[in-house]
């Protein structure tokens, strides 16, 4: 059963609300070859690129 405008609506609001977006731009074939890491790992690519950050940040904040 598809969502209702309702659940639309309720759906869009909770997620402008609680997350922001960030729009990520890769060469032609390199998504592909992210999903297939992330699948690999057992991870979505969401969590995987987020993870990246997350460890990214992290390491580099050693540095200082």
């Amino acid at each position: 059963m598809p969502a209702s405008k309702a659940q639309q609506k309720a759906v869009s609001k909770y997620m402008k609300q609680n997350y922001d977006e960030i729009k990520v731009r890769v060469d032609k074939g390199h998504k592909a070859e992210i999903k297939a890491h992330a699948d690999l790992i057992g991870e979505s690519v969401n969590s995987f690129i987020g993870r990246a950050i997350n460890e990214t940040m992290a390491r580099d904040s050693q540095k200082e």
